[in-house]
């Protein structure tokens, strides 16, 4: 026996890219002469010579039946046959080709030598793919003359391919299974002769090879029936979704031998398809159950099986340039119950051995309609259990106290808050025991209520009642509540079917509610103040605030030309105006995390920073600045809508150092704030008005902004009663397209006419900002600067002037 290297599958070359041959076969073993099945090709004209030949020959095509009966497997014949052909037609080497129906390939199962694995090649390519097209043999005695041959695949191996012969394995019906191809014949050339030889040897084995290939098909699918029958039942015996789903997954993948899974459910209350353990994925997936080529299988009840997946409109190729993933076949298949209703569908992404065939799509049908039930049961499992999680959450995260009772009075749950409330370490201490052992002696009432509820099946509501545990008393409200679940009955009323409703009692629950000194007092507070300050106070008292100096950012808001507004709406009218306003303005505040300080007529006072420093308060500031105008934008167009005057607002913001406490008189205080960082929030404020501004900031605010926004430096500014100038920067961010068009091009403009402006080019900086006004003709800060450029070529101003300009009014 000697050891080979079989060439592997390969295009022959770029002229003709559709010619391939065989790919390289790891150490196909050639049988050396074998004396009992050896022909001698030696040429004799004697008639005794032509007669021992024929006579070995139909010896030879005799003895191929007997040797392959004696294998049960298709490796064992084929290694067999080639053995057989290569002594038979004194070859260097020879390899036998079947047809594989479901990936239209050819394959061979020779495994000879220290490897053992499977050959394919697509049943159209190469010369065995040209004579397993065309169904008749060839002789190719030059290779690399022929265009079929690859000249690559003999520079891979080192093997030198000189002559090939290659005939159709045909039954004895004219079905083409396969071919066999020789390789180098060792003396002399390739002959008809020798095709006819192959061709003799090859219809005497197809017999016996399609036999066999059919009975292997069988056994195939016989041990797959086994092993799905064992995941069925494996699957049937889950109740856990997430795991479900994943042996589902898992073995149809394995089943149709594809890349990818998944099965998505229905979610009737959403109206989704979902999979909470999607192949590829970590993340639960949902979408619309009528979306895509799953939504189509859906709402269709139809198989969709799509051999190329970017060839197809439905198909969505998002996914795959999200994931870097490359989708070619998809099988999608609708799940549907014993009652016929479609539940979800089970996707297959990528077959490995071609397209999805029938056979695939009805064997995955077949896998769905036997594990639907244990999905439906999984889901509904699932269902409850989510429910049962979001009620024991709710309950947990609940303040006041709940206990549920059952028939027998025993204690059957109680949250965190009522174990704090009774002085319960843990729920061991409470759970399964009898009512009686926790409300008794100056609680003893409570079971009178609970008695009088299971008797009367009614709510009963307790307000401010005084309880005691651990010696401890507590005021609080108390509900007690009938628990009971309804059940629906059938009945024949006077000879018609009525559903009846019938209340099935299951205990009774306790609420409880701390209405505490501490609790009450809160409650009375949050009306007047913040609910953070509320919550420092009554855990600090004086100590958090009596006062201190901190940094903080502070916001001051105005409505434009109020006394006008005021005249024209009337007493009733600005109330109803002001408390509207303010609404909408103090949410966007408490939003952000503000604190509002005050309301000063028309004037809103807010900071961020206090009593609870954030590290983005400026941030927030601005954020919030930016909420409040876009809010007032929408507001106005509802009033526009109705027939009202819109309103019009400025919002300054400063960061700074600020003194914060109680500030007042004994029989009155307020929590407030003072210092320059305050006074310079509201200067900005009132300057919004002379730069045709809403919301202007100070630079010690915006050299401190973590986030981005669009902002433009307007000027340096001695505000009234300072001396030191300050730099200030316009917000623009609340602004649309429609309302500043072309703004990056206005704030590029502005920015260079600035520069110009400070370095004294009047004219030049005069025609920068008209170029802005000319992009937007509403910019009327730039024509408030063409005005000082032409005040100041007339006027110049001192030679240590610095560009800074003092603000005569507050």
């Amino acid at each position: 026996m000697q050891s080979y290297n079989q060439p592997k599958l390969h295009p022959v070359n770029q002229e003709d890219p559709d010619i391939v041959i065989s790919e390289e076969i790891p150490d196909i073993v050639i049988s050396e002469k074998e004396p009992d099945i050896l022909i001698s090709e030696e040429k004799s004209d004697s008639s005794a010579t032509k007669g021992k030949l024929t006579l070995k020959r139909a010896e030879m095509l005799l003895n191929i039946s007997k040797k392959m009966a004696g294998f049960e497997t298709l490796d064992g014949m084929l290694g067999t046959l080639v053995d057989i052909i290569v002594s038979a037609l004194d070859a260097d080497r020879a390899t036998v080709f079947l047809h594989d129906k479901e990936a239209d390939e050819l394959y061979s199962l020779v495994a000879r030598g220290n490897f053992h694995h499977e050959i394919r090649m697509s049943m159209d390519k190469g010369v065995a793919g040209y004579v397993f097209m065309k169904g008749k043999g060839a002789i190719v005695n030059d290779a690399y003359s022929d265009k079929r041959f690859d000249k690559s695949v003999d520079k891979k191996t080192g093997y030198k391919t000189e002559s090939i012969l290659c005939d159709p394995i045909k039954t004895v019906k004219g079905e083409i299974i396969g071919v066999a191809q020789v390789l180098n014949k060792r003396n002399g050339r390739f002959t008809q002769d020798d095709l006819e030889l192959l061709d003799a040897v090859t219809s005497q084995a197809a017999v016996a090879l399609k036999t066999t290939q059919i009975v292997e098909h069988m056994k195939s699918r016989e041990r797959e029936m086994k092993v799905l029958n064992k995941v069925i039942a494996d699957i049937t015996s889950e109740i856990d979704l997430g795991a479900i789903l994943q042996k589902v997954m898992a073995q149809a993948t394995k089943m149709l031998d594809s890349d990818r899974s998944t099965l998505f459910l229905n979610d009737e209350k959403t109206n989704e398809l979902f999979s909470k353990v999607a192949a590829g994925t970590d993340e639960e997936i949902r979408l619309p159950n009528h979306l895509g080529i799953a939504g189509t299988v859906f709402t269709s009840g139809e198989t969709v099986n799509i051999p190329y997946a970017y060839a197809d409109l439905r198909f969505n190729p998002g996914f795959d340039k999200k994931t870097g993933y490359f989708t070619k076949s998809i099988l999608c298949v609708p799940v549907v119950n014993k009652n016929g209703k479609t539940i979800g569908v089970i996707q297959q992404l990528n077959k490995r051995r071609g397209p999805f065939n029938e056979e695939d799509e009805s064997r995955l049908k077949a896998f769905t309609a036997q594990i639907s039930i244990a999905l439906e049961n999984a889901k509904l499992f699932d269902d409850v259990q989510n429910m049962k999680n979001f009620s024991e959450s709710m309950l947990q995260s609940m303040s006041n106290g709940v206990i549920t009772l059952n028939e027998d009075r025993r204690i059957k749950t109680c949250n965190a808050a009522g174990l704090k409330i009774m002085k319960v370490a843990s729920e061991d201490e409470i759970l399964e025991h009898r009512a009686e052992d926790f409300f008794s002696g100056a609680n003893k009432w409570i079971l009178d209520r609970v008695q009088n509820v299971e008797k009367t099946q009614e709510n009963e509501v307790l307000m401010d009642k005084e309880l005691e545990f651990g010696g401890e008393k507590v005021s609080a409200n108390l509900n007690v509540l009938p628990l009971f679940s309804i059940e629906k009955k059938r009945a024949m009323i006077e000879d018609k079917e009525v559903v009846i409703e019938e209340k099935k009692k299951l205990g009774s629950m306790i609420m409880i509610e701390d209405i505490s000194s501490e609790k009450r007092m809160k409650s009375t507070m949050s009306r007047y103040m913040d609910p953070d300050v509320a919550d420092q106070l009554l855990a600090g008292g004086d100590e958090v605030l009596g006062g201190k100096s901190t940094e903080a950012t502070v916001l001051f808001s105005d409505i434009r030309s109020f006394t006008t507004l005021t005249e024209e709406l009337g007493a009733q009218g600005t109330v109803s105006l002001l408390n509207e306003y303010f609404t909408i303005m103090v949410e966007c505040i408490q939003n952000e995390g503000g604190m509002l300080d005050k309301f000063i007529g028309d004037a809103t006072m807010a900071a961020f920073g206090i009593p609870m420093p954030h590290d983005d308060d400026e941030d927030r500031g601005v954020r919030a600045a930016i909420s409040m105008l876009t809010e007032m934008n929408n507001w106005n167009e509802q009033r526009i809508a109705q027939g009202i005057k819109p309103l019009d607002m400025g919002i300054g913001l400063n960061t700074g150092m600020i003194v914060t406490g109680n500030i007042g008189s004994p029989k009155r205080m307020d929590y407030t704030m003072i210092g320059d960082g305050v006074n310079l929030a509201s200067r900005l404020e009132s300057a919004c008005k002379q730069y045709y501004a809403r919301i202007l900031i100070s630079e010690f605010t915006f050299q401190k902004l973590k986030g981005t926004y669009r902002i433009r430096e307007i000027d340096r500014v001695v505000v009234k009663g300072k001396t030191k100038p300050v730099g200030i920067y316009e917000v623009l961010d609340y602004y649309t397209e429609e309302t500043f068009p072309n703004m990056g091009e206005v704030m590029g403009c502005f920015k260079d006419g600035r520069t110009r402006y400070l370095e004294r080019e009047w004219d030049r900086a005069v025609q920068t900002f008209q170029t802005a006004l000319g992009l937007n003709p509403n910019d009327k800060l730039s024509q408030v600067y063409i005005d000082r450029c032409n005040h100041y070529k007339e006027d110049p101003p001192p030679d240590d002037w610095d560009g800074t300009w003092v603000m005569k009014s507050k």
